[in-house]
């Protein structure tokens, strides 16, 4: 079993309704996570057709924010946007132009450059992502496509077919590089410009 707090700090904290979940029972669920989550939000947030955003958040023009949404303290997400499918960014995360982020927790401090994707993952707390780079949810190539991770040097499979990343605390991802499905990445981790990490792979059937 994973442990989300042994990547990142203080995650069930924030979310102790998800200490016992895996990463991908609350990716796939995050939407029914979201909308109880909004229902309990103070006077603080701006909240309209189920998106919450903080009185202290910068969102600039163009941005597309489909309900749930909650976007807290000190946030900032830059122009053209898109967040779909159910997201949460935590305090002073970091959103640059043109970015699209779906049914994924971005925490505390983290900075999203520019023109990135991130579907379905759980990101940890001051990481960097560089422009252009990705967190893939899907295995478009593969007949099989459910997804399956590798932690402890044992396969674990997920059982769905959408899961991106965990990605531990303070790692570095260079400009475009491709985290693939069910990528799981410790504290710290550094991922090299133009590098595809790819832990588990199959040989697809014929």
């Amino acid at each position: 079993m994973i442990h989300i707090d042994d990547f990142i700090q203080g995650f069930s904290q924030t979310f102790p309704q998800l200490k016992d979940l895996q990463p991908w029972e609350i990716t796939n669920h995050l939407k029914v996570i979201l909308n109880e989550m909004i229902s309990h939000l103070g006077e603080d947030f701006i909240i309209k057709d189920g998106v919450a955003v903080h009185k202290t958040a910068i969102v600039e023009k163009g941005v597309v924010m489909k309900s749930p949404v909650i976007v807290n303290k000190d946030c900032y997400i830059g122009a053209n946007a898109y967040f779909r499918e159910g997201v949460y960014l935590d305090n002073a995360v970091k959103v640059g132009p043109g970015c699209e982020i779906k049914s994924s927790i971005v925490c505390a401090q983290t900075a999203v450059a520019h023109f990135n994707y991130i579907g379905n993952s759980i990101i940890g707390k001051g990481i960097n992502f560089e422009a252009g780079s990705i967190a893939a949810n899907h295995y478009n190539e593969r007949t099989s496509k459910k997804i399956s991770v590798v932690y402890n040097a044992t396969i674990i499979e997920t059982g769905t077919e959408k899961f991106g990343s965990l990605v531990g605390d303070n790692s570095r991802i260079g400009a475009n590089a491709v985290l693939s499905p069910g990528t799981i990445l410790k504290k710290n981790s550094i991922v090299k410009r133009l590098e595809l990490v790819e832990q588990h792979k199959i040989q697809d059937e014929v």
